[in-house]
């Protein structure tokens, strides 16, 4: 049997990893440097390479691209406890396998090792696609921790040198057009031009000359030749963000562009023919509006080759911190003021928050407290009126509450905040409060263990895998001490 290799300065990342690897009937060798594997793969080849990127000396990015020219069959597994998108892409742009951002569950790590070291071309074929059912301002992209984001970060670096056609599905205010622009600016289309159209806001009538561009004369006012968005972006890509909204009638020539690349401007009589990547967005269920009768079929499969769900604000909430700093900093630099702070309760109070308007809406919300909050720390009598009026149902977990509510027991405290959900049609409110009460009990188990998963989840009476999937999908997964630091 082929011995797995570990190459880490970090002793501590690869005992863990060979007694986990060792319980799974896996042979290890580690290694504490670059230079060390480069010395051993002269005379030996392992099964499977998971290498840090920063080491002292040579770094993971180094050593990929020298295993990949000599040994282009042997899959390797970037780790890095600095994980972004950029990381992201570069380890795929480099033939890496997958990557493993730290801190990692150690179950999920040997089960991607396994694949590894089993099936290593399968993975190379998927894409990614089954993954995906899952400011152009570099930092809303980057500042991810959650496991949710890992996964679109996974499915851009796979994606981005790619020309398949990408529906991004997703809330309104998660980010579409940036998802949309990080897989063309890392792409082999990145100096070509990127060009964006909300097909929602241009009226019916001016939406066809405005995506296929008018010849002179061809209606009232079109006084010169006019090229379209879709000869604009010729050798690049077009973004057709809320493409669900776009007219029955329209849907035709978009089939026939996607099909063959050729299209009519308005009034026109030659075919013009245009190489462009179509990256499409939409907050709608595609396929509700096919059912009635409101977007071809046709189309949304022709649009549908890879799908990306961005996941809204509060499925991945540990995100909250993070983005939250760095849209303070920007917004204090358009300012020109000093960047203001957000005290631990007050950001705790913002992580628990629903976020309708999702990423969009904590920028609001921080270009606001940037102008509004008195002090340079930010509290929690500071935050947006939403924020406050959403604290009651969390008082459990050790949010401040007004006097008045202080004797009411947490039924009649839920009982107020569902009634005041529904008088104002918010949405999937069983949904968002039952998701908010299993949060709390299960950070307070967490809480009373320890961090100890298993005896968390004897309290509970549930066992260890449905614990660790209900952390998984609360956002809940990173921090525990089951998990790899």
């Amino acid at each position: 049997m082929k011995p797995v290799w570990i190459v880490d300065d970090d002793q501590a990342i690869r005992w863990v990893l060979e007694k986990a690897l060792g319980r799974a009937g896996m042979v290890t060798r580690s290694f504490v440097s670059a230079n060390e594997v480069s010395a051993a793969l002269r005379t030996e080849i392992p099964a499977a390479l998971i290498s840090d990127i920063r080491m002292p000396g040579t770094d993971g990015f180094e050593l990929l691209k020298h295993v990949k020219e000599k040994y282009p069959s042997l899959p390797v597994i970037i780790m890095t406890a600095f994980s972004d998108l950029d990381s992201t892409v570069t380890a795929f742009q480099g033939g890496a396998f997958d990557y493993l951002a730290k801190p990692f569950d150690i179950n999920d790590a040997v089960a991607l090792i396994s694949r590894a070291v089993q099936e290593p071309e399968a993975e190379e074929v998927a894409i990614g696609v089954g993954r995906s059912d899952i400011s152009q301002d570099k930092g809303i992209l980057t500042q991810s921790s959650s496991v949710a984001m890992q996964e679109v970060f996974r499915a851009i670096g796979r994606l981005a040198q790619s020309n398949v056609t990408v529906l991004i599905t997703g809330e309104s205010g998660t980010g579409k057009e940036l998802v949309a622009h990080a897989l063309h600016s890392h792409g082999a289309r990145a100096k070509g031009p990127f060009i964006a159209l909300n097909t929602a806001a241009i009226p019916r009538d001016l939406l066809e000359a405005e995506l296929f561009g008018h010849e002179r004369g061809a209606f009232t006012g079109a006084n010169a030749l006019r090229r379209g968005r879709f000869e604009e972006a010729s050798g690049g890509t077009l973004f057709l963000d809320e493409i669900g909204d776009m007219p029955f009638e329209l849907q035709t020539r978009l089939l026939r562009v996607l099909s063959d690349g050729t299209f009519y401007r308005v009034g026109g009589s030659q075919p013009v023919r245009v190489d462009v990547r179509i990256v499409a967005a939409t907050h709608q269920p595609l396929e509700d509006r096919v059912r009635e009768g409101k977007f071809r079929e046709d189309l949304f499969h022709r649009l549908n080759v890879i799908r990306l769900r961005l996941p809204p604000l509060r499925e991945r909430r540990e995100d909250v911190p993070e983005l939250a700093r760095h849209f303070l900093a920007m917004s204090a630099r358009g300012v020109g003021v000093p960047i203001k702070r957000i005290s631990e309760p007050a950001m705790q109070a913002l992580a628990h928050f629903d976020f309708p308007g999702n990423v969009r809406q904590l920028e609001n919300f921080c270009h606001w407290l940037t102008v509004m909050a008195p002090g340079q720390t930010v509290g929690v009598a500071d935050l947006p009126p939403e924020v406050r009026a959403a604290q009651l149902p969390i008082a459990a977990v050790g949010m401040s509450v007004q006097p008045e509510a202080q004797h009411r027991t947490w039924q009649q405290l839920l009982a107020t905040d569902a009634t005041l959900r529904l008088s104002r049609s918010d949405p999937e409110v069983w949904l968002v409060l039952t998701q908010m009460f299993e949060r709390t009990i299960l950070q307070a188990s967490l809480d009373v263990c320890r961090g100890r998963r298993v005896e968390a989840a004897a309290r509970l009476g549930m066992g260890r895998n449905t614990i660790t999937r209900k952390l998984r999908e609360l956002g809940m997964d990173a921090g525990g001490a089951d998990i790899a630091a």
